[in-house]
Protein backbone atom coordinates (compact mmCIF):
# COMPACT_ATOMS: atom_id res chain seq x y z
CA UNK A 1 0.00 0.00 0.00
CA UNK A 2 1.40 3.53 -1.01
CA UNK A 3 1.94 5.24 2.08
CA UNK A 4 1.09 8.81 2.30
CA UNK A 5 2.98 11.46 1.65
CA UNK A 6 3.58 14.78 4.47
CA UNK A 7 1.89 17.21 2.17
CA UNK A 8 -1.07 14.66 1.65
CA UNK A 9 -1.78 14.00 5.17
CA UNK A 10 -0.93 17.81 6.31
CA UNK A 11 -3.30 19.28 3.81
CA UNK A 12 -6.21 16.44 5.12
CA UNK A 13 -5.77 17.55 8.76
CA UNK A 14 -5.50 21.27 7.25
CA UNK A 15 -9.10 20.94 5.39
CA UNK A 16 -10.40 19.16 7.96
CA UNK A 17 -9.45 22.17 10.69
CA UNK A 18 -10.46 24.52 8.53
CA UNK A 19 -14.23 23.33 8.07
CA UNK A 20 -14.41 22.83 11.85
CA UNK A 21 -13.17 26.36 12.72
CA UNK A 22 -15.56 27.90 10.19
CA UNK A 23 -18.06 25.96 11.87
CA UNK A 24 -17.44 27.21 15.06
CA UNK A 25 -17.16 30.49 13.93
CA UNK A 26 -20.61 31.19 12.94
CA UNK A 27 -22.06 28.70 16.05
CA UNK A 28 -19.82 31.52 17.77
CA UNK A 29 -20.72 34.74 15.84
CA UNK A 30 -24.72 33.37 16.46
CA UNK A 31 -24.40 32.41 19.94
CA UNK A 32 -22.76 36.04 20.38
CA UNK A 33 -25.34 38.11 18.59
CA UNK A 34 -28.58 36.24 20.25
CA UNK A 35 -26.93 37.19 23.86
CA UNK A 36 -26.61 40.76 22.73
CA UNK A 37 -30.36 40.83 22.45
CA UNK A 38 -30.81 39.85 26.10
CA UNK A 39 -31.21 43.23 27.44
CA UNK A 40 -29.26 43.62 31.20
CA UNK A 41 -29.37 47.25 33.79
CA UNK A 42 -25.31 47.06 33.85
CA UNK A 43 -22.83 47.80 31.26
CA UNK A 44 -20.24 45.57 30.76
CA UNK A 45 -17.93 48.25 32.72
CA UNK A 46 -20.23 48.00 35.64
CA UNK A 47 -19.81 44.20 35.04
CA UNK A 48 -16.42 44.32 35.96
CA UNK A 49 -16.29 46.51 38.50
CA UNK A 50 -18.31 44.52 40.57
CA UNK A 51 -16.50 41.41 39.82
CA UNK A 52 -13.44 42.36 40.46
CA UNK A 53 -14.87 44.48 43.95
CA UNK A 54 -16.69 40.90 44.84
CA UNK A 55 -13.42 38.77 44.67
CA UNK A 56 -11.69 42.02 46.81
CA UNK A 57 -9.44 43.07 44.21
CA UNK A 58 -8.76 46.69 44.28
CA UNK A 59 -5.19 46.90 41.53
CA UNK A 60 -7.14 45.73 38.27
CA UNK A 61 -7.70 48.61 36.25
CA UNK A 62 -10.21 48.84 33.83
CA UNK A 63 -10.25 50.25 30.70
CA UNK A 64 -11.62 51.01 27.13
CA UNK A 65 -9.69 49.27 23.89
CA UNK A 66 -10.39 49.97 20.19
CA UNK A 67 -11.71 46.98 18.05
CA UNK A 68 -14.03 44.45 18.24
CA UNK A 69 -13.53 40.58 19.97
CA UNK A 70 -9.92 42.82 21.62
CA UNK A 71 -10.58 41.96 25.70
CA UNK A 72 -8.34 40.78 27.77
CA UNK A 73 -6.48 40.79 30.78
CA UNK A 74 -2.68 42.06 31.13
CA UNK A 75 -1.56 40.90 34.51
CA UNK A 76 1.85 42.79 33.53
CA UNK A 77 -0.16 46.28 34.22
CA UNK A 78 -2.68 44.82 35.61
CA UNK A 79 -5.82 45.80 33.60
CA UNK A 80 -9.14 44.30 32.12
CA UNK A 81 -9.35 45.16 28.97
CA UNK A 82 -12.81 45.54 27.43
CA UNK A 83 -14.00 46.20 23.42
CA UNK A 84 -16.41 48.98 22.62
CA UNK A 85 -18.78 46.44 21.97
CA UNK A 86 -18.64 45.19 25.45
CA UNK A 87 -17.09 48.45 28.22
CA UNK A 88 -20.65 50.34 27.52
CA UNK A 89 -22.84 48.11 26.35
CA UNK A 90 -26.07 46.55 28.35
CA UNK A 91 -26.73 42.99 27.27
CA UNK A 92 -25.78 39.41 28.30
CA UNK A 93 -22.80 39.10 25.85
CA UNK A 94 -21.01 42.32 27.16
CA UNK A 95 -21.69 41.05 30.61
CA UNK A 96 -20.35 37.61 29.69
CA UNK A 97 -17.32 39.03 28.31
CA UNK A 98 -16.60 41.34 30.89
CA UNK A 99 -16.72 38.76 33.69
CA UNK A 100 -14.78 36.21 31.66
CA UNK A 101 -11.97 38.70 31.19
CA UNK A 102 -11.47 39.42 35.40
CA UNK A 103 -11.96 35.61 35.66
CA UNK A 104 -8.80 35.83 34.60
CA UNK A 105 -7.92 39.12 37.09
CA UNK A 106 -9.11 36.36 39.98
CA UNK A 107 -7.17 33.29 38.11
CA UNK A 108 -4.23 35.37 38.60
CA UNK A 109 -4.83 37.02 42.50
CA UNK A 110 -5.31 33.25 43.63
CA UNK A 111 -2.42 31.51 42.03
CA UNK A 112 -4.55 29.40 39.58
CA UNK A 113 -2.05 27.26 38.61
CA UNK A 114 -2.22 26.91 34.72
CA UNK A 115 -2.38 30.77 34.06
CA UNK A 116 1.12 30.85 35.76
CA UNK A 117 2.61 28.51 34.12
CA UNK A 118 1.12 30.39 30.88
CA UNK A 119 2.69 33.19 32.13
CA UNK A 120 5.65 31.58 32.48
CA UNK A 121 5.72 30.48 28.73
CA UNK A 122 4.97 33.64 27.71
CA UNK A 123 9.08 35.43 27.23
CA UNK A 124 9.65 31.94 25.72
CA UNK A 125 6.62 31.71 23.23
CA UNK A 126 7.52 35.40 22.51
CA UNK A 127 11.08 34.80 21.16
CA UNK A 128 10.06 31.83 19.39
CA UNK A 129 6.67 33.03 17.44
CA UNK A 130 8.88 35.70 16.31
CA UNK A 131 11.74 33.20 15.24
CA UNK A 132 10.19 29.68 13.87
CA UNK A 133 9.16 31.04 10.86
CA UNK A 134 12.46 31.64 9.34
CA UNK A 135 14.40 28.78 11.63
CA UNK A 136 11.96 26.16 9.82
CA UNK A 137 12.15 27.63 6.08
CA UNK A 138 15.77 27.74 6.75
CA UNK A 139 15.71 24.23 7.92
CA UNK A 140 13.86 22.97 4.92
CA UNK A 141 15.93 23.77 2.24
CA UNK A 142 19.10 22.34 4.22
CA UNK A 143 17.16 19.78 5.87
CA UNK A 144 19.86 17.15 4.24
CA UNK A 145 23.17 19.18 5.33
CA UNK A 146 22.20 20.60 8.74
CA UNK A 147 19.13 18.83 10.06
CA UNK A 148 19.38 19.89 13.50
CA UNK A 149 18.33 23.50 11.91
CA UNK A 150 14.74 22.11 11.11
CA UNK A 151 14.66 20.07 14.68
CA UNK A 152 15.14 23.44 16.39
CA UNK A 153 12.24 24.68 14.71
CA UNK A 154 10.14 22.13 15.38
CA UNK A 155 11.10 22.31 18.60
CA UNK A 156 10.15 26.22 18.56
CA UNK A 157 6.60 25.58 17.43
CA UNK A 158 6.18 22.26 19.77
CA UNK A 159 6.45 25.62 22.36
CA UNK A 160 4.11 28.01 20.69
CA UNK A 161 1.76 24.41 20.38
CA UNK A 162 2.22 23.64 24.06
CA UNK A 163 1.04 27.15 24.63
CA UNK A 164 -2.17 26.86 23.20
CA UNK A 165 -2.93 23.90 25.13
CA UNK A 166 -2.26 25.34 28.03
CA UNK A 167 -4.55 28.38 27.61
CA UNK A 168 -7.34 25.75 26.86
CA UNK A 169 -8.05 25.39 30.71
CA UNK A 170 -7.21 28.84 31.57
CA UNK A 171 -9.93 29.98 29.44
CA UNK A 172 -12.32 27.24 29.92
CA UNK A 173 -11.94 28.02 33.79
CA UNK A 174 -12.36 31.73 33.67
CA UNK A 175 -15.50 30.86 31.97
CA UNK A 176 -16.41 28.69 34.47
CA UNK A 177 -15.58 31.40 36.98
CA UNK A 178 -17.53 34.15 35.27
CA UNK A 179 -20.95 31.97 34.45
CA UNK A 180 -20.85 30.81 38.37
CA UNK A 181 -20.66 34.71 39.38
CA UNK A 182 -23.30 35.87 37.17
CA UNK A 183 -25.70 33.68 38.13
CA UNK A 184 -24.64 34.08 41.98
CA UNK A 185 -24.69 37.58 41.88
CA UNK A 186 -27.80 37.78 40.04
CA UNK A 187 -27.00 39.82 37.03
CA UNK A 188 -28.35 37.28 34.66
CA UNK A 189 -31.12 35.05 35.37
CA UNK A 190 -33.43 31.93 34.06
CA UNK A 191 -34.48 34.74 31.15
CA UNK A 192 -30.99 35.56 30.00
CA UNK A 193 -28.11 33.49 31.46
CA UNK A 194 -28.08 30.68 29.24
CA UNK A 195 -27.52 33.15 26.48
CA UNK A 196 -24.88 34.13 28.04
CA UNK A 197 -23.32 30.38 29.10
CA UNK A 198 -23.92 29.74 25.06
CA UNK A 199 -21.45 32.62 23.88
CA UNK A 200 -18.66 31.84 26.36
CA UNK A 201 -19.27 27.85 25.82
CA UNK A 202 -18.85 29.16 21.73
CA UNK A 203 -15.68 30.87 22.60
CA UNK A 204 -14.24 28.46 24.20
CA UNK A 205 -14.18 26.10 20.71
CA UNK A 206 -12.54 28.57 18.97
CA UNK A 207 -9.59 28.31 21.46
CA UNK A 208 -9.99 24.48 20.97
CA UNK A 209 -9.59 24.50 17.31
CA UNK A 210 -6.65 27.02 17.41
CA UNK A 211 -4.87 23.95 19.57
CA UNK A 212 -5.95 21.54 17.18
CA UNK A 213 -4.64 23.73 14.21
CA UNK A 214 -1.13 23.96 15.61
CA UNK A 215 -1.43 20.58 16.37
CA UNK A 216 -1.57 19.56 12.72
CA UNK A 217 0.96 22.02 11.90
CA UNK A 218 3.31 20.62 14.36
CA UNK A 219 2.96 17.00 13.08
CA UNK A 220 3.37 18.15 9.01
CA UNK A 221 7.30 19.23 10.64
CA UNK A 222 7.03 16.36 12.31
CA UNK A 223 6.46 14.36 9.38
CA UNK A 224 8.84 16.47 6.59
CA UNK A 225 11.64 15.72 8.97
CA UNK A 226 11.19 12.37 9.24
CA UNK A 227 11.15 11.76 5.74
CA UNK A 228 13.57 14.09 4.80
CA UNK A 229 16.09 12.14 7.22
CA UNK A 230 15.24 9.02 5.41
CA UNK A 231 15.81 10.51 2.08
Amino acid sequence: METMTPNAMYWMMFIGVAVISYIVQIVFQKRIDAASRCRLNMSGREVAQKMLSDHGITNVRIISTNGRLTDNFNPSDMTVNLSEAVYDQYNAAAAAVAAHECGHAVQHATGYGPIRLRSALVPVVSFASRAVTWVLLAGMFLINVFPQLMLFGIILFAMTTLFSFVTLPVEINASRRALAWLDRSGITDTSNHAAAEGALRAAAYTYVVGALSSLATLIYYILIFTSGRRN
